[in-house]
């Protein structure tokens, strides 16, 4: 059958169920020469009768009775399919290690108690410039593809290091894996410390933890380090490596009403945090 059958078989649906063309022409809104032609286009690319028509009415013939019971299972699919699909979808935010726990630390100012969608919060590190990702937050825009971009807070770095660290691990330095580090603040330790390197890691939350641990010192966002009381700031933000967050969307993906919901309440939230992330919450320690 064509792509215009299952529309044949829902007015087929409708004239089975009022009993006549009049009444299916109440239920549709089409007139009733129109509905006839239509079942006999129906029967015809068929090859079967599928009513028994009298001036009574159109009553199912045996073969109307079997599609009847046909079509009533591809509604009832359609419309759990249509629930599905309709009632919860799916917005996906992305960054790095670090912007995409931060977004799951703030996920009730994203989502409220009352919305209809749900999240999927992903931690990527690779360009996140490609359809499956509704919501990025990143170091930079694109250079290239159907994306809108908005820039938002200016995001810093500094060194931090255990409160309690032992004296043997204050020259001691950890570091992102190499073949991990792929933006500035995470080759940052390897290209200017590696001779001082003790323990390498392949993730930001391990990285965090094994600061935390006294196993040596690292290199951290502000807003993460400055709000660990477990950690101390050792000497000034790095300048160099100051850049702007910007909020990252698909141009075709932005519009859906959950989406661009998303991306206002992250922009108010990126906002109130901007303190944070220009290190103004805390005083650098020696």
């Amino acid at each position: 059958m064509d792509e215009t059958a299952w529309d044949e078989l829902q007015l087929f649906l409708q004239v089975a169920l009022a009993g006549g063309l009049s009444a299916a022409a109440v239920r549709t809104g089409l007139s009733a020469p129109t509905i006839g032609r239509r079942m006999l286009a129906l029967e015809k690319s068929l090859g079967r009768t599928l009513f028994e028509r009298s001036q009574q009415g159109y009553r199912l013939a045996h073969d109307g009775e079997i599609l009847l019971d046909h079509v009533r299972a591809m509604q009832a699919a359609a419309d759990g399919i249509a629930g599905w699909r309709f009632a919860f979808p799916i917005v996906t935010l992305a960054g790095d290690s670090w912007m995409a726990g931060f977004m799951a630390d703030h996920l009730s100012d994203l989502r409220g108690p009352s919305d209809a969608f749900r999240i999927c919060c992903s931690g990527m590190t690779e360009d996140l410039a490609f359809r499956g990702v509704d919501v990025s937050l990143l170091p930079k825009a694109p250079a290239a593809g159907n994306v809108a971009a908005l820039r938002s807070v200016g995001m810093r770095y500094a060194v931090y290091a255990a409160r309690n660290a032992p004296p043997q691990a204050e020259d001691r330095w950890i570091s992102m894996a190499t073949d991990m580090a792929r933006l500035p603040p995470e080759r940052w330790v390897f290209e200017n410390h590696e001779a001082d390197i003790h323990t390498w890691t392949t993730s930001a939350d391990l990285l965090h933890r094994l600061v935390r641990s006294g196993a040596g010192r690292s290199l951290m966002p502000v807003f993460v380090g400055d709000a660990d009381p477990a950690l101390r700031r050792i000497g000034p933000p790095i300048a160099d490596l100051d850049h702007t967050l910007t909020i990252v969307s698909h141009d075709d993906e932005r519009r859906r009403p959950e989406v661009r919901l998303v991306i206002e309440r992250l922009a108010a939230l990126l906002k109130a945090q901007a303190a944070r992330f220009s290190g103004a919450c805390e005083t650098a320690t020696a």
